[in-house]
């Protein structure tokens, strides 16, 4: 089964049964005296620790009644064409590599087999969503409306509306709705900046149809990076949240909206305690946006960057494996132009510090296209400053997570030769060394025949002798650049 985070899942209910027996209680009862009367005796470090004041759970029950009725039901339809090679007719609970999956996809459509036009499949969900205004204005998730053609509101009073959807932006997953009403009841919008991990947290929506479902739980963690979500640093938390939740507020203990539950990292199709929220504070800029223009802005640096671990910033001669590590610069971009050069490692951007490479293009797509972003970088063992003009995203991937993260132990192993003309006109490069045989560490590394080497340590490379000079000497681990099949990736080699 799939290991990443689901937007559409399968349902699967458990119940379990807590039995005990009286003779159970009456040894916990003859355990608890024995305790009792047996003095603690604190140890050093004991003692030394200050105590913790007493943590109980909230009462939530003010908070659902003053703001429950502002959480709505989403139900979506529509009509999507169906091709002849389409997993649509396959049940969505259906793994792909089940069995079943592939007698779905030749057999459930006959009158594709015989070259008859597919008649429209039709679409229907159900999500949530909150109202942020009293005449009507809505924020949900983006997904939820994608492909509707038909949006209806339901109000916790069981009033219904024929909704607009005002605009979405797929690349944050927000998307704002306007019902026709006037004096509704309205959520409080907080800040997630605010929170702190170990906070209790509400989830209210309508998990799998069931309405107005309250959940509570804890802030897991912040700032967490999903793949082909970048652009969004997630808030995890354990929250119960399951398809129809998309779209539905998370609150803080003192009623303020701090989220919206999109996602559950999930490997059966049901909540397993992993459940992610977009930022309010992003998804509010995003709604402002939406309602003004009717889409939403977001700005481009121009880079493919990837996670700095432990043998990179040992290459690269960092303190410790923190900020965005450059594998690739567009040409003619804001990073081009600014100077950014593969190998930089940035570690703040626009005053903000980059632990995480994920944190990047987070900064990034919040910054409105046209600002200058001051950047941090580190390079060839100095810190500089740079400044960036970002310019507008028109659906570039430049700024996408490079997801590949390899380690391995220890000497290069490369067999290297210069490209020739034809092989620099065919791939568009000036420069690299294609690998024609690798073993050892560099094979370990994940580094394969047919890759260019482009750079070492951050320093472009175009003869063997460059590569020796490189990596001679008392380094524990060499950072190699690589291109592959158009991508370029930093791969770190530990030097024995």
């Amino acid at each position: 089964m799939s290991r990443h985070p689901s937007r559409t899942l399968t349902a699967i209910a458990a119940a379990a049964v807590l039995t005990g027996t009286a003779a159970g209680l009456a040894w916990n009862r003859h355990a608890n005296a024995q305790a009792a009367a047996s003095p603690t005796v604190a140890t050093h470090d004991q003692a030394a620790q200050p105590l913790l004041p007493a943590v109980t759970a909230p009462d939530f029950t003010q908070m659902v009644k003053r703001y429950g009725p502002a959480v709505v039901n989403v139900s979506v339809s529509g009509l999507r064409k169906v091709s002849d090679d389409d997993d649509a007719r396959v049940p969505p609970q259906i793994d792909p590599r089940d069995p079943m999956y592939q007698f779905f996809r030749r057999f459930m459509a006959p009158d594709a087999r015989m070259g008859q036009q597919q008649p429209p499949q039709v679409l229907r969900g159900e999500g949530s969503g909150f109202i942020v205004s009293p005449d009507g204005v809505i924020v949900t998730n983006a997904h939820v409306v994608k492909d509707a053609s038909n949006v209806t509101v339901k109000l916790t009073d069981r009033r219904e509306f024929t909704a607009k959807v005002l605009g979405s932006d797929a690349k944050t997953d927000v998307a704002v709705l306007k019902i026709d009403a006037k004096d509704l009841p309205t959520v409080r919008i907080g800040s997630a900046r605010d929170l702190e991990v170990g906070q209790w947290v509400l989830a209210i929506g309508s998990p799998f149809g069931f309405e107005n479902t309250v959940t509570a739980g804890v802030v897991s963690a912040k700032q967490r990076a999903l793949p082909d979500d970048s652009y969004v640093p997630f808030i995890q938390t354990d929250v119960a949240v399951n398809p129809g939740n998309s779209g539905g507020p998370l609150f803080n203990a003192r009623g303020e909206v701090v989220g919206i539950n999109s996602q559950i990292y999930s490997g059966t199709g049901g909540y397993q305690g992993l459940s992610f929220a977009i930022p309010v504070d992003l998804a509010m800029k995003i709604k402002d946006q939406i309602v003004a223009t009717g889409h939403a802005t977001h700005a481009r640096l121009g880079v493919t960057v990837q996670g700095v671990n432990q043998a990179l910033a040992q290459s690269f001669k960092l303190d410790k494996p923190e900020g965005a590590l450059v594998a690739m610069v567009q040409p003619d971009s804001p990073a081009d132009r600014a100077g950014l050069k593969p190998g930089d490692v940035v570690l703040m951007a626009d005053g903000q510090a980059i632990t995480d490479s994920g944190d990047l293009p987070a900064i990034i797509g919040e910054a409105k296209p046209g600002t200058t972003m001051k950047l941090q970088i580190w390079r060839e063992g100095h810190k500089q400053e740079l400044s960036a003009k970002l310019v507008n995203d028109t659906d570039h991937k430049d700024n996408q997570l490079a997801s590949k993260d390899t380690s391995a132990p220890g000497r290069l192993g490369l067999a290297l030769r210069p490209l020739q003309p034809d092989e620099r006109k065919d791939s568009g490069l000036s420069g690299g060394l294609l690998v024609q045989d690798v073993s050892g560490p560099a094979a370990m590394a994940g580094i394969q025949p047919g890759d260019v080497l482009m750079a070492v340590n951050g320093k472009p490379v175009t003869t063997v002798e460059q590569v020796r000079q490189a990596v001679a000497g008392d380094r524990k681990s060499t950072a190699l650049l690589i291109q592959r099949d158009g991508e370029r990736l930093f791969v770190p080699v530990p030097l024995g």
